[in-house]
């Protein structure tokens, strides 16, 4: 469902993203690891057509995203760790703008809407304008609004930022049930070790732009001769060698 193929970006002198090859099945939960800098926004900005690679390519449904834009985007739902909204709409005229970007039919959108808005807790503050809301409502409104169209590529961007316990259990198990029954593939960026280790299906540890390595949790942990916890292998594999000199 997502391959990628010799992608790369680079900032002037910046090789912010090596060559990078990368093949994510359908249905497949992958969580993207890395320090802060690795390259892993970068990649995500290049996955959703908001980043022009400098090199390679990144294909979503088999389409190539610089070349298909709008075929590729109707796969695409994406959530970003800062979303951005329009603080004049309400909830509400916040989800019938996407609905329209979509061209989702007025049927079809009064099917989907409130159950959205109801499932992720914002339909008692639906009718209240956004610049109003609380950063974890605004997440949970850029959730509700992500599956508006029914995506069958999310790609989330370090999405716990704002969420209380509760709603990350339940963003948690509402994407690996999404992708366990529906086919939905999910391409996560994420700091939580602990989380990514509960439901990653594939796991890709990037760093300094390169990525070092992909597979199962469990083959990650044997990358250790004492195969401990994913967060062991992580700085493992993601030390810096001037920490050693030091």
């Amino acid at each position: 469902m997502i391959t990628i193929k010799q992608l790369s970006k680079h900032f002037g002198e910046n090789q912010a993203v090596s060559p990078l090859d990368l093949n994510i099945p359908e249905g497949t939960f992958f969580c993207f690891l890395g320090p802060n800098g690795a390259g892993k926004t970068t990649t995500i900005k290049m996955l959703t057509g908001l980043l022009q690679p400098s090199g390679g390519q990144a294909l979503l449904g088999g389409l190539d995203i610089q070349t298909h834009p709008v075929e590729t985007k109707r796969l695409l739902g994406y959530v970003p760790d800062h979303p951005f909204l329009y603080d004049k709409l309400s909830g509400r005229e916040f989800m019938r703008f996407v609905a329209g970007l979509y061209q989702i039919p007025p049927e079809r959108y009064e099917t989907l809407c409130e159950p959205l808005l109801e499932m992720f807790e914002i339909g008692m503050v639906a009718d209240q304008l956004i610049e109003d809301y609380s950063h974890g409502m605004r997440q949970k409104l850029s959730f509700a609004s992500c599956f508006l169209h029914e995506p069958r590529i999310v790609i989330v961007d370090e999405p716990w930022v704002g969420l209380d316990p509760k709603n990350i259990r339940f963003v948690k198990d509402f994407l690996k049930e999404k992708t366990r029954t529906e086919g939905l593939t999910v391409f996560m960026s994420t700091h939580t070790l602990s989380i990514a280790e509960e439901v990653a299906d594939l796991i890709g540890v990037i760093n300094r732009g390169k990525l070092l390595f992909t597979g199962t949790v469990d083959e990650i942990k044997a990358l250790n001769e004492n195969p401990g916890s994913l967060e062991d292998v992580f700085l493992s594999l993601t030390e810096d060698p001037g920490d050693e000199a030091e």
